[in-house]
């Protein structure tokens, strides 16, 4: 904490402030403003420090704190503020030398200590004002989830939404008002769940477990075909595979899917990289829509999907990191558009069966450099007896790689 510090933000329990050290008490007691939820500022109605309760929209709240920066300002936050909390869009508006954060024990750490699971070995996400479709992503066998809910609602909403992946023997347990005199736990499992409500203030632990036969989706790319919903314009498990290894999700890095089809590799990208972005450009009203579909399905809603003919649609976006030329690779200026809007470092990717597509590509190869590489993939097919292996060959695909200067 520095001296120039106006701003606390000190995260508070059930407990109220009995759970608080005698600092932050302090802290509380000469505040000459208190901000925070309704829940939190009824902690201290004896207070005569001015109050300020969230509102909507949220940034009249940050602007009100702005306002009082002559002042001694407290912020009242659930246990962690910076997991999921208000710190986060405090530290967006505010530089770090005007706070001063004081966590206390979260939901998220309170649980694990009630189950007795490693704080470091389990998954974390929140679905208070995030579509529970977030949930897909992290569904696999042996996982291990906590989730803070959006209201009483969602341990029933989490639980008929892993009966539907196939999840139906993993293990819920619900935990409300973790660190308070009135904590809540409930335990039982996906198929077997029957509590249409819990109270609001709730926290979701699930031990993943699979049904025989159900469909185990990994995280590194190259998802079986049969996991998108698609007419015919998906790019194939291996090929598929090899194009996001090309493109390289890093962290934060945002790609543009030209051509999208299916969505599928911009929908593997994200799913591979939790803070990654990603933009589908289609051309096709209903495949746009199934790449809502897919993206949805898949757990990665947060796809920018636009419908549109590229190069034109491109024009508003934001540059990219990444892009992947998926359709369309042959149309005039299509290429070009795409290396121009680049950001430097950034990663262009093309594949094409064409030979008017390999035309374009081994041109702009001779032009820009790169890699240029012909990908073949053969299946096989077991015939009855002692017969040899019948093997089919698919369409090559000719795959351009290609990295901007910085």
């Amino acid at each position: 904490m520095t001296a120039s510090a106006w701003l606390r933000v000190i995260g508070i329990g059930e407990d109220g402030l009995d759970g608080l050290s005698p600092r932050c008490r302090k802290y509380v007691e000469e505040a000459e403003v208190l901000a925070g939820g309704a829940r939190h500022l009824a902690f201290v109605p004896s207070s005569t420090a001015e109050k300020l309760a969230w509102g909507t929209p949220f940034s009249d709240s940050l602007d009100a704190i702005a306002s009082h920066r002559d002042k001694r300002v407290v912020v009242l936050a659930s246990g962690d503020p910076m997991n999921y909390g208000v710190g986060v869009a405090l530290a967006q508006r505010f530089s770090a030398e005007e706070m001063a954060i004081f966590p206390a024990a979260g939901a998220f750490s309170l649980a694990c200590a009630r189950l007795g699971w490693s704080r470091a070995e389990v998954e974390t996400l929140t679905l208070h004002g995030r579509p529970l479709s977030l949930l897909n992503v992290h569904l696999r066998p042996g996982a291990r989830l906590l989730i803070l809910a959006e209201d009483g609602t969602t341990p029933a909403a989490v639980a008929a939404a892993l009966r539907d992946k196939g999840y139906g023997p993993s293990r819920l347990t619900m935990l409300a008002r973790l660190g308070g005199p009135h904590e809540e736990r409930r335990d039982g499992t996906a198929e077997g769940w029957d509590d249409a409500s819990c109270h609001d203030l709730n926290t979701i632990a699930v031990e993943c477990r699979i049904e025989k036969g159900a469909f185990v989706l990994p995280r590194i790319p190259g998802l079986p075909d049969e996991a998108f919903l698609n007419d015919g314009q998906l790019t194939k498990q291996v090929v598929r595979s090899a194009t996001l290894a090309a493109l390289a999700p890093l962290p934060g890095a945002l790609l543009w899917d030209v051509g999208a089809g299916s969505g599928a590799i911009a929908i593997e990208w994200l799913r591979t990289e939790p803070t990654s972005q990603a933009v589908a450009v289609e051309r096709d009203p209903v495949r746009a829509e199934r790449i809502v579909e897919n993206a949805e399905a898949l757990g990665v809603p947060r796809l920018r999907v636009i419908t549109g003919e590229a190069p034109q649609a491109l024009a508003s976006l934001t540059s990219p990191d990444a892009v992947l030329v998926g359709g369309g690779v042959s149309g005039d200026g299509l290429l070009e558009a795409c290396w121009e809007a680049l950001a430097p470092g950034g990663r262009l990717v093309a594949n094409a069966v064409t030979e008017k597509g390999k035309d374009r590509l081994a041109a702009f190869f001779r032009a820009e450099g790169g890699r240029l590489t012909r990908i073949a993939v053969s299946h096989a097919e077991a015939e009855a007896g002692d017969t040899p292996l019948a093997w089919h060959d698919k369409h090559p695909v000719t795959q351009l790689a290609v990295e901007k200067a910085r």
